[in-house]
C-alpha cells in the first residue's frame, strides 16, 4: 500500500515531502515510539490522535484516519534508522523539533516512563538531528503541562 511512498522516502536524495506525506511520516514516527515497549495502549492511541489533530488542525475523525494510516505505514516502514534518517532529509528542522515534543506526549501519556520508549525516543531524536538537550527540554515542557 505504501511501497511507492517508502521508495520515494528512502531514495538516495529524497525530495521534500508534500504536506500530506510529511503528516503521515511524522504520524508513523509517533506510532513507532508508542509501540517501542511492546504495549500500544489506548492512552497512547488517544494521545497520538490529539497530537495529530492539534499539530495539523484536524478534526477528530481526520486525526483518527491519519493515525490509522500511520499505523499501517509504521508496520511497513524499514528499520527505524533508515526511516528516521529519510524523514530528516525530507522534513524541515522546525517540524522535526516539534515532533519530538509530540513524541514525549505519547511516551508519557500512559503514566509510565518505559526504558524501551526512552531509548527509542533518544535514537529518533538523534537521527532527526535533535540534540539530547533539546529533547530533554521538550520532555520537561511536556511534563510541566501534564502536571499543571
Amino acid at each position: 500500500m505504501f511501497a511507492d511512498f517508502l521508495r520515494r522516502l528512502t531514495a538516495p536524495a529524497p525530495a521534500p515531502l508534500s504536506d500530506p506525506d510529511a503528516r503521515l511520516a511524522l504520524g508513523a514516527l509517533l506510532v513507532r515510539v508508542a509501540r517501542a515497549d511492546g504495549h500500544y495502549a489506548p492512552p497512547e492511541v488517544a494521545r497520538i490522535e490529539r497530537c495529530l489533530a492539534a499539530r495539523f488542525g484536524l478534526d477528530a475523525e481526520a486525526a483518527r484516519a491519519l493515525r490509522i494510516e500511520a499505523e499501517i505505514l509504521e508496520a511497513e516502514a524499514p528499520d527505524t534508522v533508515r526511516f528516521t534518517r529519510a524523514i530528516k532529509d525530507a522534513v524541515p528542522y522546525e517540524e522535526r523539533e516539534s515532533v519530538i515534543e509530540a513524541m514525549w506526549y505519547v511516551v508519557l501519556s500512559d503514566g509510565v516512563r518505559d526504558a524501551e520508549e526512552d531509548a527509542m525516543l533518544r535514537l529518533v531524536a538523534n537521527l532527526l538531528g535533535i540534540s539530547d538537550r533539546d529533547s530533554a527540554l521538550a520532555r520537561q515542557r511536556v511534563e510541566a503541562r501534564m502536571h499543571a
